[in-house]
């Protein structure tokens, strides 16, 4: 299985964000998933080096629009780079190429690559699979959308979208087939 992994680009290591992140990727390379993740720093490196390190593959998906706006190359434990010139081709690339997608929490980044998935699995632009969100942060987010633009998000749509309160949760609702198709 593919898991694209969406997080925040601040985290440092010894942060509880980067431990969390590790432990996830860690957890994922453990149960032999593939993980794809933006291939660069903060959660994307924290994943990167739990999967690898605990003998999972990593994708990093980079781009040149990333590394012109920041002088960042992929991450040291990035095994397999898929690159693209745009940051829209990236993010159609780690959508397109996953099975599932966990979202840890993180900035406008984060909340956009989210967006444009759920969008994406509300207009079958995409084959059905799990959108996972971690953490009450992304719950609480969801939650005050759906209260000031409810009548925009339709049950079935709010239905594609799954909660774990932490990442081994997460993990567990891989295992678990998904029947939001």
């Amino acid at each position: 299985m593919r898991v694209t992994v969406f997080g925040g680009s601040e985290p440092r290591p010894g942060d509880p964000a980067y431990q969390e992140a590790f432990r996830l990727g860690q957890l994922m390379g453990l149960k032999g998933f593939t993980v794809l993740t933006g291939g660069y720093i903060g959660t994307m490196e924290a994943v990167s080096r739990g999967a690898a390190e605990a003998g999972g593959h990593v994708i990093g998906v980079t781009c040149d629009e990333i590394e012109a706006w920041r002088a960042i190359g992929p991450n040291a434990w990035v095994q397999e780079e898929i690159r693209f010139p745009s940051l829209r081709q990236r993010l159609n690339a780690l959508i397109d190429h996953c099975d599932a997608a966990i979202a840890l929490p993180g900035g406008v980044g984060t909340l956009a690559e989210v967006a444009v998935m759920w969008s994406n699995l509300e207009t079958g632009v995409i084959a059905p699979r799990q959108l996972i969100l971690v953490g009450p942060g992304w719950q609480s987010v969801i939650d005050q959308f759906v209260i000031v633009f409810g009548r925009y998000v339709l049950p079935e749509h709010r239905q594609r979208l799954s909660f774990a309160p932490d990442v081994e949760s997460a993990v567990e609702l891989l295992l678990v087939p998904d029947k939001k198709g």
